[in-house]
């Protein structure tokens, strides 16, 4: 779908249901994502749509104005999709996503969810791998879609996701437990487990430009290994938050008091020549 039709069906649903939390659970978007695409509407034309306060949301003048041509413009784009649908839809095929683990445990599962209710014949095959194997399936064409480290090694069509901050896992009973934030100079003077593959680390870099040279004792491409090796005393090491959410070992997480982040992407060959399907599953991960 065209981004700014995206956007028009938001501002559609969200003014007949009258919230954008209802508007998400329809689409099968985020709250947050539906909040996103009106907003970027209005940075578009430079106007306001809607006003927004404690009693709800109502449309502002330019949107009264605008309503009914962007809802007579979803009406026919509807019966337009329904038709084409028809002739060449998305009755079958295959999406193939290269995906590093934190993304395939906590975003994938519900996105895909929410995709299969509206194309159930749709099948989804993915391989899990570090940045640099991931990278090297989208450009040999193993993968239509491959969630990647930016900035990337080399030239896809990449669209943002998400910043994810790095953070400093410790057992329970670390005496750092009550910082808020762990003193990046210490992880010099800790046993540290490193979450490497193939020297494609990305601490490789944060150590280097913060003098750091830890006393690395295990080293391991498995995120889940690593929090139960901190749980049993035998080090500490460096995660993204996102592979921590609902986390069952007993375990503490701490931002560094030099920050770190990843920034998550979706990247393809070429964005334009996708299939059909895996254009429309790439709508599902921008508004997730």
């Amino acid at each position: 779908m065209d981004t700014n039709l995206q956007k028009y069906i938001a501002f559609v649903e969200t003014i007949e249901l009258g919230s954008f939390t209802k508007a998400a659970t329809k689409l099968n978007y985020s709250q947050s994502g539906i909040s996103r695409m009106i907003s970027d509407l209005e940075k578009e034309w430079n106007i306001s749509l809607l006003e927004r306060n404690k009693s709800g949301l109502s449309l502002t003048s330019d949107g009264k104005f605008l309503y009914s041509y962007i809802k007579n413009l979803n009406n026919d784009y509807q019966k337009l999709m329904t038709a084409v649908d028809g002739l060449n839809g998305l009755q079958s095929g295959t999406v193939r996503i290269g995906t590093f683990s934190s993304v395939a445990t906590h975003w994938l599962p519900k996105i895909m969810s929410a995709f299969k209710k509206d194309y159930p014949k749709i099948e989804f095959e993915l391989l899990l791998g570090d940045y640099h194997e991931i990278e090297e399936w989208i450009a040999n064409g193993r993968v239509d879609l491959g969630f990647i480290r930016t900035p990337a090694s080399k030239k896809f069509d990449t669209i943002q996701l998400e910043q994810d901050p790095l953070m400093v896992v410790l057992p329970e009973d670390s005496p750092f437990k009550d910082y808020s934030e762990f003193p990046t100079d210490k992880l010099n003077d800790i046993k540290f487990i490193l979450l490497d593959k193939n020297g494609n680390s990305f601490l490789h870099d944060y150590f280097k430009e913060n003098s750091i040279h830890p006393d690395i004792q295990f080293t391991t491409w498995d995120d889940y290994a690593i929090m139960s090796m901190v749980e049993n005393g035998l080090g500490v090491s460096i995660l993204p938050k996102l592979i921590l959410q609902r986390c069952s070992y007993k375990i503490l997480a701490k931002p560094l008091s030099k920050p770190l982040y990843r920034q998550i992407s979706v990247a393809a060959k070429n964005l334009q020549t996708m299939s059909l399907a895996s254009q429309k599953l790439l709508e599902y991960l921008i508004y997730r």
